[in-house]
């Protein structure tokens, strides 16, 4: 039937996820190989991923965190944010990858890129899991990326619904938002320790 909307779905295991994330750590290092280092997060989504990629970069270096609330939707406050959660340390003279889960409209990163340059840095890149480029709004160069992203709702490996299943190992698409957030019990055959279900393009359309 036209406009079925399927049920969750995975659309990247965790042993794609593994894979890749090791080609982004061989990435970044080959990109430093010397220098101060250091990745910066913000929470709480990019956590998993942060902490999965440093265990994948052959070269020592530092991470730190930052934690932010918008001051508006991201369209309305065009990306400002209020820093809830600075970095512990500075990081004037050094190499700064930000660590992100997903990339949307940019508006946000591209707002705290400006705030991280302004620090005096010797470089500000940055590292995603997810490019969702189809709702980009601000231009953005993005160096390191995992996954092209299509515009649907996924959630695990650190993305959440409702604060819930972050835990999830795979990235999971979600296409029925509505009916997840009223049933988030759909999501839990995904959880560690369950059998990998049906991949996107095992599913039947």
């Amino acid at each position: 039937m036209v406009g079925t909307r399927r049920p969750p779905y995975v659309l990247h295991d965790s042993g794609s996820i593994a894979a890749r994330v090791a080609e982004l750590g061989a990435a970044i290092a080959e990109d430093h190989p010397a220098g101060d280092l250091v990745l910066v997060s913000v929470l709480k989504g990019g956590a998993v991923f942060l902490a999965d990629l440093i265990r994948a970069i052959p070269r020592s270096l530092s991470v730190d965190f930052m934690a932010i609330s918008p001051f508006g939707s991201d369209g309305d406050a065009g990306g400002r944010v209020r820093i809830v959660k600075d970095l512990d340390e500075p990081i004037d003279g050094r190499a700064v990858v930000v660590v992100e889960d997903i990339v949307d409209t940019g508006l946000t990163l591209a707002y705290l890129r400006s705030i991280l340059l302004a620090r005096h840095p010797v470089s500000v890149e940055v590292c995603t899991l997810l490019d969702r480029a189809v709702r980009r709004i601000a231009p953005l160069d993005i160096r390191y990326v995992g996954f092209d992203c299509p515009d649907l709702f996924v959630v695990g490996y650190g993305l959440d619904l409702d604060q819930h299943h972050r835990n999830i190992p795979h990235v999971v698409a979600v296409e029925d938002v509505a009916a997840a957030q009223a049933d988030p019990t759909c999501l839990d055959r995904f959880l560690p320790g369950v059998p990998v279900p049906l991949a996107a393009h095992d599913v039947p359309e």
